[in-house]
C-alpha cells in the first residue's frame, strides 16, 4: 500500500509536522530522507529493508557507494543524500563552535569532533586550534594511521599551532574498534604533546577519544 493511502497521522511527513522528528522511528526518518520507494515497496518498506540489511542507521549512512547501490532500485541519486546530510550536520555543529564566542560548551565540542572523526575506518588524529579567548581558529586532521594507530609527531603539532597563532588546543582521535576507552599510549602521547606545546606557551585543554558511544574526555578523567 502506498504511503498516500495510509491514515494521515501515520504518514512519516505528517507525523513529523504534527509531533516533531523525535516521534519518528529510524525507518520513518529514513523514509522521509529517501522520499520515494521502489516498485512494489513504499519508502518506509524500503527504509526498513535497508536498516535490516545494514544493521543500524549509522552503518547505512556511512556505507560506500558500491555497497549502498547494490540494493535494487537504489542508485547514485539516493546514494548522494546520506553524505550530504552528514556534511550539513557537521557544518551546523562547526558553526556553533565558530560563531565568535569563547568555547565553553564541552558537549558541543564533543559532538562536533565526533561528527568529524567517528566514521573513519582508520585512526585519524585531529586538532582544534583556539585563540587566547578560546575562540575556534580552525580544525585540522593532522595524522592518519591504520586500524592499529597513528603516528603523532609533537614537532608537527607545534608547527601547525604556531602557524595558526593558537594559544590553546583540543585534540581528538578516533578508535575504529568503536571502544572509546583511552589506552595508555593515548595518555602518554597527550602528555608528550602538552610538554612540547608548553615550551611555546600553548596550552592543551582536552583530548577526546571517539568511539561508538559518548566520546571520552581526558580532561574530565583528570589526566590533563
Amino acid at each position: 500500500m502506498p504511503i498516500t493511502d495510509w491514515p494521515e497521522q501515520e504518514r512519516p511527513r505528517e507525523k513529523l509536522l504534527a509531533r516533531g522528528p523525535g516521534a519518528l522511528s529510524d525507518a520513518e526518518l529514513l523514509a522521509i530522507f529517501l522520499r520515494t520507494g521502489v516498485r512494489g515497496k513504499s519508502a518506509v518498506d524500503l527504509a526498513r529493508e535497508l536498516l535490516t540489511r545494514f544493521g543500524a542507521l549509522r552503518t547505512l549512512l556511512e556505507a560506500g557507494r558500491v555497497e549502498f547501490c547494490e540494493s535494487p532500485g537504489l542508485g547514485d541519486a539516493k546514494y548522494v543524500q546520506p553524505p550530504a546530510v552528514l556534511e550539513m550536520a557537521r557544518r551546523h555543529l562547526q558553526e556553533n563552535l565558530t560563531r565568535g564566542d569563547a568555547l565553553t560548551n564541552i558537549d558541543e565540542t564533543r559532538a562536533y569532533l565526533t561528527a568529524c572523526l567517528r566514521a573513519y575506518r582508520h585512526e585519524v588524529f585531529g586538532c582544534l586550534f583556539l585563540d587566547n579567548r578560546h575562540r575556534v581558529l580552525a580544525f585540522e586532521e593532522l595524522f592518519r594511521g591504520t586500524l592499529d594507530g597513528a603516528s603523532v609527531h609533537p614537532r608537527e603539532v607545534v608547527k601547525r599551532a604556531l602557524a595558526h597563532n593558537a594559544a590553546a588546543l583540543i585534540f581528538a582521535h578516533n578508535h575504529p574498534s568503536g571502544v572509546s576507552e583511552p589506552s595508555r599510549a593515548d595518555e602518554q602521547i597527550t602528555l608528550r604533546l602538552k610538554e612540547a606545546l608548553a615550551l611555546v606557551d600553548i596550552r592543551v585543554l582536552d583530548h577526546f577519544i571517539i568511539g561508538d558511544g559518548r566520546a571520552v574526555s581526558l580532561a574530565e578523567r583528570g589526566i590533563l
